[in-house]
C-alpha cells in the first residue's frame, strides 16, 4: 500500500506531531510506502507571512499545489491528514476528490466545530459552539489565541467548508480517538454521514512493566494549566497532603513550584524527558490525570498502562473512556478535589487494590493499544476506504 501523510505543525511540538512520526513509521516498519508532507507554523515569521496565512485558512493555492504535485509524482493509494491548519487548509480534500484519491483525517481536537479547539475557554468546558456553523459569539469572546482576527479566521474556514460540504462529501474517513469524541462529532454542525466516523485509539510503544513495589508517591505528568486540572491537583493535596511528584511546564510553573517550596511532599521536577517519564512511571503507586476538558484522548494515561501504572482520573473525555473504574484506574468527578483526594487515600490504604487495578493496567495496554493492535485498526481503515472508492468508481 502506498500512503502519503500530510500535517501542519505547530510552533511548539505536540501529541498530534508525535502521532503524525509514530504512525508514519509503524506503517513503514509493516512494509508499506509511506511518504510524508509536512508544513510548519515557523515558517510563519513576519507580518506578511501571518497575514497570507490568515488569508488562505479557507483554501490555500500554494499548498494546493503543492499538494496536487506530491500525489501526481507518489501516486499514494490512500491520503491520511493529521492537521490541516493553517497552512495547508481544506485545499486538501478538494486536491484529493479531483484526482480520486481516498482521504482519511484524525480529529485531535474539537476545531472543525468550535475555534477554541479544546471545548474550553474562560476557564470551564464550554460547548455552545458544537451546533453552530459559524459561532460568532466565540469571536467576541476571542477563544482561539486572545484574538477576534484569528478566531474570525478559525471560524470562516470551518464554516464555509461546512456550507459547501467538504467535510461531508470530500472526507471518506473521519478517525476519531475515543467513543466519547465521536458521539460529540456525530451530534454536531459537522454532520458526519453514517460510517463516515470511526473509533481508532492512539498507541505506544510497549515501555515494559514497572516495578512490583512501588516508591511512596504519586505523579502527575502534563502541561500546567487550568484545564489539565492543576489547580483542583493541589486543593486536593491541601486537604489529604499525600506523596506527589510533578513533571511539567507551563502558565502556571510559578503556581506549582511556589505550592512545592511550602510543602515538604511535593516535589515539582519540571520538564523532563521521555526517559525520565517512563522511569517516574515505573515507580509511582498510580497515575493522577486531573485534566478537566473533553480531551480527545490520554497519551499519559496510555503509557501508565503499559508500565502497570493504574491511572486516577477525572470522569471528562478520553480519560472517561480509558480508565474503567476498578479495573485499569479510579475515576471521580471532575473538579472535585475533595473526591480526588479519597482515591489516593483508598489507594494508600489498600496494598491490594493497586496491585489489582495495575493487572488491569497492563491487560488494556496489551488489547488495545500496542503498536500491532494499532496496525491492525488503522490498515483495516485504509483498505475500506481504498475498497469504497473502487466501488464507486465502477458504478
Amino acid at each position: 500500500m502506498r500512503i502519503l501523510i500530510i500535517h501542519n505543525h505547530y510552533k511548539q511540538v505536540g501529541g498530534e506531531d508525535t502521532v503524525f512520526f509514530a504512525e508514519a513509521d509503524l506503517l513503514a516498519k509493516h512494509g508499506h510506502q509511506v511518504e510524508k508532507l509536512a508544513f510548519s507554523n515557523n515558517e510563519v515569521v513576519t507580518t506578511l507571512d501571518k497575514l497570507q496565512a490568515a488569508l488562505g485558512v479557507v483554501y490555500n493555492p500554494q499548498s494546493a499545489s503543492l499538494i496536487k504535485k506530491k500525489i501526481q509524482q507518489f501516486k499514494p493509494d490512500v491520503v491520511h491528514v493529521h492537521n490541516f491548519f493553517p497552512l495547508v487548509s481544506p485545499a486538501v480534500f478538494s486536491v484529493c476528490q479531483r484526482l480520486g484519491v481516498p482521504v482519511v483525517m484524525t480529529l485531535h481536537n474539537y476545531r472543525l466545530v468550535c475555534p477554541s479547539a479544546l471545548l474550553f475557554y474562560q476557564g470551564k468546558v464550554q460547548t455552545d459552539n458544537i451546533n453552530k456553523t459559524f459561532p460568532v459569539d466565540a469571536i467576541l469572546k476571542k477563544v482561539y489565541r486572545d484574538s477576534a482576527f484569528q478566531t474570525a479566521s478559525v471560524v470562516l474556514a470551518t464554516g464555509i467548508h461546512k456550507l459547501i460540504g467538504t467535510w461531508r462529501n470530500k472526507v471518506d474517513r473521519f478517525i476519531v480517538l475515543t467513543p466519547g469524541a465521536a458521539g460529540l462529532f456525530q451530534h454536531s454542525s459537522l454532520r458526519p454521514k453514517q460510517g463516515q466516523l470511526v473509533v481508532k485509539p492512539n498507541f505506544t510503544a510497549d515501555l515494559g512493566v514497572g516495578a512490583d513495589s512501588r516508591a511512596d508517591y504519586f505523579l502527575f505528568v502534563g502541561r500546567l494549566t487550568t484545564e489539565k486540572g492543576v489547580e483542583t491537583l493541589l486543593k486536593a493535596h491541601q486537604l489529604h497532603p499525600f506523596p506527589l511528584k510533578i513533571i511539567g511546564d507551563g502558565p502556571l510553573a510559578d503556581t506549582v513550584a511556589a505550592y512545592a517550596a511550602e510543602n515538604a511532599t511535593v516535589a515539582y521536577l519540571g520538564f523532563q524527558g521521555r526517559e525520565r517519564v517512563v522511569q517516574e512511571l515505573k515507580q509511582a503507586k498510580a497515575l493522577i490525570f486531573p485534566s478537566e476538558w473533553h480531551e480527545t484522548f490520554g497519551m499519559t494515561i496510555v503509557e501508565a498502562f503499559s508500565t502497570a501504572t493504574p491511572a486516577i482520573a477525572a470522569r471528562i473525555g478520553g480519560a472517561a473512556h480509558l480508565v474503567q473504574d476498578g479495573y485499569n484506574g479510579l475515576l471521580y468527578t471532575p473538579g472535585a478535589a475533595a473526591e480526588l483526594a479519597e482515591k489516593v487515600k483508598l489507594l494508600q490504604q489498600d496494598v491490594s487494590l493497586i496491585a489489582t487495578l495495575a493487572g488491569g493496567a497492563r491487560r488494556s495496554y496489551e488489547q488495545s493499544y500496542t503498536p500491532e493492535a494499532n496496525y491492525r485498526m488503522l490498515s483495516a481503515i485504509y483498505e475500506d476506504v481504498i475498497a469504497s472508492k473502487k466501488a464507486k468508481a465502477h458504478l
